[in-house]
C-alpha cells in the first residue's frame, strides 16, 4: 500500500509557540514509518512558513524553551508548502490564534487538501472563549456565571467593570484572553488589584478578555472526544493540581516538572463520569466540532455539581497531555489514535466532495 504523505504543521504565531513544537515532536514519534511519510511544516513565530529540514525532537515545552533557535529556515509560500511537497493530509498542531482559530483551516479549505480536526467554523468558536459561552448557552449547557470584556471597555470604565465582577460574580475569579489556550495569560483574581494586573496581563495577549466566577473547591476534570458525526466520548480524567499557583496555570502544565499530575480515569462516582462523558459529546456537536477535542470541566468537589469549562480543537499531543493519555485508557493507544484522526480526516474530506460545485 502506497504511504501517505503528512504534512504536520507546527510553530505558530501565537503564545502555544513551544507548547505546540513539543505537540508535533510526540506526533512524529510515534506515526508508523511504514504507513505515512511526515513532512515537517515549521511556522515561525514572525509567521514565515518554511519546509523544515528536520524533525523536533523537544517532547516537552520546558526543553523547547531551554533550546535556542539555531534553525535556519527558508522561507516559502503557504500554498508551495502544500502543494510542492504533495501533502496527502495535513495535520495542525497549531495552539492558539493564527492556527487553531479557523485561519489555518480555511486556507487548507481553499487548497481543497484533506486536514485533521475541526473545520473554519468550529475552530473559529471554539478558539473564542466568550462565543463559545454563547454557543453552550443556547444549548442549556451547564456554565459559570462570566463577563466578557473589550480592552476599550476597560480603559475607559475599569472601575464600572471592578464593580460588577465583586457585584455579580464575587471574588476570587478567574482573568482569561479570550482566544488563547494552554492557560497563557490567565490569572486568578481575588481583590480588586489583583483583578486590576489580571486584566493588564490578559489584555497583553488578546483585546478581549473573559472573566469567570470561580468554582468553589474545583476539581478539574477532562474528558477526549474523537469522530466526526457520531462522536464518542473517553473516560474522563484528572488534573491534581499541586503548583504553586493554585491552578493549572502554564507553568504548571508545562514548566514545572512536579506542578500537576493526572489521574485516569478519574475518581470520580460513575454517574458523574458518564453526565461528563455526554455533555463532552454535546458540546463537541453545539460548536459543530470534527476530529477531535478535549473538553474540560469544573466538578465542585462538595456538591458534585458539573460546569462545563471550554473545549480544545487542537488539544495538546505532548507526552504529558491528557488526550492521547485518556484515549490510552480508554484502550487507543497513541499510533492508533493518530491512525484514527488521519483517518477521520480523509472520510470528512472525501464527504465534502460529493457536494456540487455549480448550480
Amino acid at each position: 500500500m502506497e504511504k501517505l504523505r503528512v504534512g504536520i504543521i507546527f510553530g505558530g504565531r501565537s503564545g502555544e509557540h513551544e507548547v505546540s513544537i513539543a505537540s508535533a515532536a510526540a506526533i512524529f514519534k510515534h506515526l508508523d514509518p511504514a504507513r505515512y511519510d511526515a513532512v515537517p511544516i515549521k511556522i515561525a513565530k514572525d509567521g514565515r512558513w518554511a519546509l523544515s529540514g528536520e524533525t523536533p525532537k523537544a517532547l516537552s515545552a520546558a526543553d523547547v524553551h531551554k533550546q535556542a533557535a539555531t534553525e535556519a529556515l527558508v522561507a516559502v509560500d503557504p500554498s508551495a508548502a502544500l502543494q510542492d511537497s504533495r501533502i496527502d493530509v495535513v495535520f495542525p498542531v497549531l495552539h492558539g490564534p493564527y492556527g487553531e482559530d479557523g485561519t489555518v483551516q480555511g486556507l487548507l479549505e481553499l487548497a481543497n487538501v484533506p486536514y485533521v480536526g475541526a473545520g473554519v467554523l468550529g475552530s473559529a468558536v471554539g478558539m473564542d472563549k466568550a462565543v463559545m459561552k454563547a454557543l453552550f448557552a443556547a444549548a442549556n449547557l451547564p456554565i459559570v456565571p462570566h463577563l466578557t470584556v473589550l480592552r476599550r471597555d476597560w480603559e475607559r470604565d475599569a472601575a464600572g467593570i471592578t464593580q460588577a465582577v465583586a457585584r455579580d460574580l464575587r471574588y476570587p475569579v478567574f482573568v482569561k484572553p479570550a482566544n488563547l489556550g494552554s492557560s497563557v495569560g490567565i490569572s486568578k483574581a481575588a481583590s480588586d488589584t489583583s483583578l486590576a494586573e489580571a486584566m493588564k496581563l490578559a489584555f497583553d495577549f488578546d483585546r478581549k478578555v473573559v472573566i469567570e466566577a470561580g468554582v468553589a473547591q474545583a476539581r478539574e476534570i477532562e474528558c477526549a472526544v474523537l469522530g466526526n458525526d457520531d462522536p464518542e466520548a473517553s473516560v474522563p480524567g484528572e488534573i491534581i493540581v499541586t503548583h504553586a499557583d493554585g491552578f493549572y496555570s502554564y507553568a504548571a502544565k508545562y514548566l514545572d516538572p512536579n506542578g500537576a499530575s493526572w489521574k485516569i480515569p478519574a475518581d470520580i462516582p460513575a454517574e458523574t463520569a458518564s453526565l461528563v462523558r455526554r455533555l463532552s459529546v454535546e458540546a463537541f456537536k453545539a460548536l459543530e466540532l470534527a476530529g477531535m477535542a478535549r473538553v474540560d470541566f469544573f466538578v465542585e468537589r462538595e456538591t458534585g455539581n458539573v460546569f462545563l469549562n471550554e473545549v480544545n480543537t487542537i488539544p495538546g499531543f505532548t507526552t504529558i497531555s491528557m488526550y492521547p493519555k485518556m484515549w490510552e485508557a480508554t484502550g487507543l493507544s497513541y499510533p492508533a489514535l493518530l491512525d484514527r484522526l488521519i483517518a477521520l480526516a480523509v472520510e470528512r474530506h472525501a464527504e465534502k466532495q460529493r457536494l456540487r460545485t455549480s448550480v
